[in-house]
């Protein structure tokens, strides 16, 4: 099966503020991940776990090494390449939800697809079907505002498939979540890896990450 992400040698270093130094926030990372596989990203807070998401996603660029989505080494492209690249291949799942308040459920879902050059009558459709899929079809007309932190999520993950995504990485996707509403959204995002796209979650909760493939622990830059 295919490699949906390769990562080679990344480092990432920041320059320091006055007295301090450089600042090493991944060390000679070199992880493989195949599609349809699930991984935990997981290690105490200033591991790298944030920067080495933001590596992957092509949102922050590696001072050394070489990064592979989908056989594609992301860091030869350019900014708007780049962006339709990530549009069209990467779902995105945040901790804070950040979908917009004045759209509706559905008009959240179908944004991505609108960016992508969808019409909005095929985009409209297909966001009210996986808004169904996660058991929020009555529940797409309805505003941000209107919608518990569970709702919230589970637009988030329908906003994520939209564009038919081969990765999706999610940052602390359950943070904000009770256990219950927690589970639903593992339940659903472990149900699209079943589907072949191969999913990447930051999580503190040693619960859910014991649901995945694969734990990867990172402590102080370095893959422990």
């Amino acid at each position: 099966m295919e490699s949906t992400i390769s990562l080679s040698g990344v480092r990432r270093v920041y320059s320091g503020n006055g007295d301090e130094g450089e600042v090493i926030a991944l060390d000679n990372i070199s992880f493989r991940m195949k599609a349809g596989e699930s991984v935990a990203v997981v290690g105490p807070s200033g591991a790298g776990k944030t920067t080495f998401l933001q590596i992957v996603a092509g949102l922050d660029a590696p001072t050394a090494g070489e990064v592979l989505i989908a056989g594609q080494n992301i860091n030869e492209l350019k900014d708007k390449q780049l962006s339709r690249f990530r549009n069209q291949t990467i779902g995105f799942v945040f901790q804070f939800f950040n979908l917009q308040n004045y759209f509706t459920a559905q008009e959240n879902v179908a944004f991505p697809m609108l960016l992508a050059g969808a019409k909005k009558q095929v985009a409209m459709r297909r966001a009210y079907d996986l808004l169904a899929q996660v058991g929020l079809e009555a529940r797409a007309t309805h505003f941000p505002s209107a919608l518990s932190g569970g709702e919230m999520q589970r637009v988030a993950i329908a906003r994520a498939l939209v564009n038919s995504p081969k990765l999706i990485l999610a940052d602390e996707p359950t943070a904000n979540l009770d256990e219950r509403n927690a589970q639903l959204v593992i339940e659903l995002l472990q149900k699209v890896v079943s589907q072949g796209v191969s999913l990447i979650v930051i999580t503190h909760d040693s619960r859910i990450s014991r649901q995945f493939d694969r734990v990867l622990r990172l402590q102080a830059g370095r893959i422990v």
